[in-house]
């Protein structure tokens, strides 16, 4: 059946998630995360308190298993191949830092269903409060693209107005991913076989198993945060990107950043782009925002 656009701007019922010290470690280390970076990846080494990579806000402000494959309160977005559904954007706003460990209520709303022709690209925003004080905490947009949903006659979305500063990078950074990078990052949460079986991939037209695109956004979001905020979490305020074109596990990855703007208490905004060894970029469009220090 075509995608329900009845849902569109229908808040979902409250959801429950926490995560433990434990969570926020893996995910540390699905990312990339190492040695040198124990603040993130350990909790009880001498005088090094455990913080989380800002990154992790998506994890915690998702919708379950369910409504992330297009169930909602009840109602499918439609019935369709999950093969054909990719992450196209992700965007995340954090209103205070992430505690190794915590429970949050977040609601979430369809904001749009547009016509891209080939597909159909659906766009929703979850919002994250801490369940035992009510405080905001995050903020997390998103948009999926369905292949072979589109063709309805809506329209086809805003236009998103970036463009590469003319000149070189402030800042580039260059990490390994692993063979199984994508084994080690889905016990975070994203169990999607088109990361880790053969097959499924095959049928959705790739070779071989690629790597989470929100691994890829957890990736650049360190070179963002070591780069930029000076490795630390808490003036990490805000980052988006659009995933462009697949990584395979194993890749090398660089990250270019442009700081746009820097205040004289050491805030700043900053344009970045994530591209493979032979140029091909991997998340386009970036955008991120850091508090002062």
């Amino acid at each position: 059946m075509p995608l329900d656009h009845s849902l569109i701007g229908v808040e979902s019922a409250p959801h429950e998630r926490s995560w433990t010290s434990a969570d926020t470690l893996l995910y540390a280390l699905g990312v990339g995360a190492g040695t040198e970076e124990l603040a993130f990846t350990t909790e009880n080494s001498a005088d090094v308190r455990q913080r989380v990579l800002p990154t992790f806000a998506v994890l915690a402000a998702q919708a379950p298993t369910g409504q992330r494959h297009g169930q909602r309160q009840g109602r499918r977005l439609g019935d369709f191949d999950p093969a054909m559904l990719v992450h196209a954007e992700q965007a995340f706003e954090l209103h205070r830092e992430l505690p190794p460990a915590g429970r949050v209520r977040t609601t979430s709303t369809v904001t749009g269903i547009y016509d891209k022709g080939s597909g159909a690209l659906v766009t929703t925003e979850a919002r994250a409060a801490d369940a035992e004080s009510g405080e905001s905490l995050i903020t997390s947009r998103s948009s999926v693209f369905i292949r072979g949903e589109g063709g309805f006659g809506g329209e086809r979305g805003p236009r998103d107005e970036w463009a590469e500063p003319g000149r070189p990078p402030d800042h580039t950074v260059t990490y390994e991913t692993r063979p199984d990078q994508a084994l080690l990052y889905r016990l975070s949460g994203d169990r999607n076989p088109l990361h880790s079986d053969p097959a499924f991939a095959a049928r959705a037209g790739f070779p071989r198993p690629i790597l989470h695109g929100l691994c890829t956004y957890g990736i650049t979001g360190r070179a963002l945060l070591h780069a930029v905020a000076g490795s630390d979490p808490a003036r990490f305020a805000a980052m988006s990107g659009r995933f462009s074109k697949p990584v395979f596990p194993g890749e090398t990855l660089t990250v270019s950043i442009w700081v746009s703007t820097r205040t004289s208490d050491g805030g700043a905004t900053a344009l970045f782009r994530t591209a493979k060894e032979d140029g091909t970029v991997v998340i386009d469009r970036g955008r991120a925002a850091f508090r002062p220090a």
